[in-house]
């Protein structure tokens, strides 16, 4: 578990790979070290100290339907400190009428801000659905711009 500015963060780790990313605290379970689970919260701190601004960690393959697959990898491609729209996910994915689909992927995402469902806003813009809460995708779409904006000034 980590403690983060939007509060508890936890790693899953199975066979070499993140498997999950999860917000709220997990009671801790003794275990030897784990160097895939210590890099996940080594690279989990950078991000949210602004010293990174991609992951670089070997992940499962997510079990999930075709259509979730398809978001999640669209996810993956949004740089950042951008956002698109659900309907613009849809769009990308091949299925323009789709986004409250989209909504309910981002939703089921095992991986958040490894895949980064919180870079997803309803139309014009608009703060809608996260699973760590609204206020913290307020933070973390706060933190990448700000991270963004220093580092074009720099």
């Amino acid at each position: 578990m980590l403690a983060t500015p939007i509060g508890a963060v936890s790693v899953g780790v199975a066979q070499g790979r993140v498997c999950r990313v999860g917000f709220g605290a997990v009671p801790p379970t003794p275990r030897p070290a784990d160097p895939v689970l210590a890099e996940a919260l080594a690279q989990l701190r950078s991000y949210f100290a602004g010293t990174r601004t991609s992951f670089d960690l070997p992940v499962a393959d997510p079990p999930g339907s075709a259509f979730e697959r398809a978001v999640w990898a669209e996810l993956a491609r949004v740089p950042y400190g951008q956002t698109v729209t659900y309907g613009q996910v849809a769009t990308a994915v091949g299925d323009p009428g789709a986004a409250r689909g989209v909504g309910t992927a981002c939703h089921r995402n095992p991986l958040p801000l490894l895949v980064p469902c919180h870079r997803v806003v309803g139309a014009g813009g608009k703060l809608v659905g996260f699973g760590g809460g609204l206020p913290a995708k307020r933070w973390l779409l706060e933190h990448e711009a700000r991270i963004s904006m220093e580092s074009a000034w720099s």
